[in-house]
C-alpha cells in the first residue's frame, strides 16, 4: 500500500472530527450564551408616560427582576401613538434579550384599527411573560335605578338609547369590553369616548354622563366616599379592596374582561433567554410582596408561560377582532 492511500483516509477522518466539532460548537453557542446571559443592563420600554398604570408595574416588576437576575433593569419610556411607537423601537432592536417591550391589551386592539401599522404583535415580538390584569369597573351615579349588575342588564335593555356609557377613548379595552356587554345584553348604549380616564369619574359623580368604565382603583375611591355607585367589575377575579364588588359575570355568565399586562422581546429572540426571563418574571410575581405591591396599583398578579401568553394573545386578538366586526367599530378620525 502506498503511503498517500494511508494518508487520504487519515486527512478525512481529521476533516470529519474538524466539522463535527465546529458544528457542536456552533449548536452549543445559544446555549452558553444564555448561560451568560445577562451581562449587562436590560432595557424594559413602555410606551405610556412615568406615573401611568402600565409605567407603575413595570417599574414594580423591573426593579425586582433587577435583584432576580443580577443586572439592572432599565426602565424606558417612549411615549406616542398609544403605545405603537415603543413597540416599533422594540420589534426593531436586536433579538439579544437586552431591549424588552411591558405591553398591553391596547397593542392588539391597535393593529385591528390600524392594520396599516408596521408590525404585528402576534409575529413581530416573541411572548416572554404574562403579568398583571387591570381590573376595570363599571360605576354610576347615586341615582341610577340600578344597583346590581342583573339590574344594569335589565334597565339598559329596557331602555335602548336613553343612556351613555363614558371611556378612556375609541377602542380601549374599557370600550370594547362594554360593546360586548351591549352584544351580549341585546342592548343599545350610547358610547361617550373621552381623552383619557382623568374626568370621566368627576363627570359621572357630576351626572353630565351617567355610566362610566374606569380602573377599579379609581372607581373604589369614590365609591368608599359615597360620591358614585360601583356596580360591577367586568372581570371574576376578585381585587383586594373591591370584594364587596360583584362581577358583570353575575348577569352574564362567561363574561371577563380585563386589560392584560405582559413582557414581549423582539421576534427570533433565543429561547434559552425567554426562559430564563419568563423564569425570572414568575420568581417575582411569586413574592407576597409583589402582590401587595400590585393590588397597591390595581392590578392583579397572572403569571403565564411564554407558551400560555402566546395562546392567550392570539385568543384575545379574536376576541376583539369578532366584537370590532360585529359592531362596526372604527378608530377615530376615519
Amino acid at each position: 500500500m502506498k503511503a498517500r492511500d494511508i494518508v487520504r483516509p487519515a486527512r478525512r477522518e481529521a476533516l470529519r472530527a474538524a466539522m463535527a466539532l465546529g458544528l457542536a460548537g456552533l449548536f452549543a453557542a445559544p446555549a452558553a450564551w444564555a448561560q451568560s446571559y445577562p451581562d449587562k443592563p436590560i432595557r424594559l420600554v413602555v410606551g405610556y408616560s412615568a406615573g401611568g398604570g402600565v409605567d407603575a408595574v413595570a417599574r414594580l416588576l423591573g426593579t425586582r427582576l433587577s435583584a432576580v437576575l443580577g443586572q439592572q433593569v432599565m426602565i424606558d419610556n417612549r411615549t406616542g401613538a398609544t403605545g405603537l411607537i415603543a413597540a416599533e423601537f422594540v420589534a426593531k432592536a436586536p433579538p439579544d434579550g437586552y431591549t424588552l417591550m411591558m405591553g398591553d391589551s391596547a397593542l392588539l386592539i391597535a393593529k385591528l384599527l390600524q392594520p396599516k401599522i408596521g408590525l404585528d404583535p402576534l409575529t413581530s415580538f416573541k411572548p416572554v411573560a404574562g403579568a398583571f390584569v387591570s381590573p376595570l369597573m363599571i360605576v354610576t351615579g347615586n341615582d341610577f335605578p340600578a344597583k346590581t349588575p342583573v339590574e344594569l342588564v335589565k334597565e339598559l335593555k329596557a331602555n335602548p338609547g336613553r343612556y351613555s356609557f363614558a371611556t378612556s377613548g375609541v377602542g380601549t379595552v374599557q370600550h370594547l369590553g362594554f360593546e360586548m356587554l351591549k352584544q351580549s345584553s341585546g342592548s343599545n348604549v350610547v358610547h361617550v369616548p373621552y381623552r383619557g380616564a382623568a374626568q370621566i369619574v368627576p363627570d359621572v359623580v357630576g351626572g353630565q354622563v351617567p355610566i362610566g368604565v374606569v380602573s377599579a382603583t379609581a372607581g373604589m375611591a369614590q365609591a368608599r366616599a359615597g360620591k358614585l355607585r360601583a356596580i360591577a367589575l367586568m372581570n371574576t377575579a376578585r381585587l383586594e379592596g373591591a370584594e364587596s364588588v360583584p362581577p358583570l359575570a353575575d348577569a352574564l355568565p362567561g363574561f371577563d374582561v380585563a386589560p392584560r399586562i405582559f413582557v414581549l422581546a423582539p421576534s427570533g429572540t433565543p429561547d434559552e433567554i425567554v426562559d430564563k426571563l419568563s423564569a425570572a418574571v414568575k420568581t417575582v410575581l411569586g413574592t407576597p410582596e409583589a402582590g401587595a405591591a400590585a393590588a397597591a396599583q390595581g392590578t392583579l398578579r397572572a403569571y403565564a408561560t411564554p407558551a400560555q401568553l402566546g395562546k392567550d394573545m392570539a385568543e384575545e386578538t379574536r376576541r376583539w377582532q369578532r366584537i370590532i366586526a360585529e359592531q362596526n367599530i372604527v378608530a377615530e378620525g376615519k
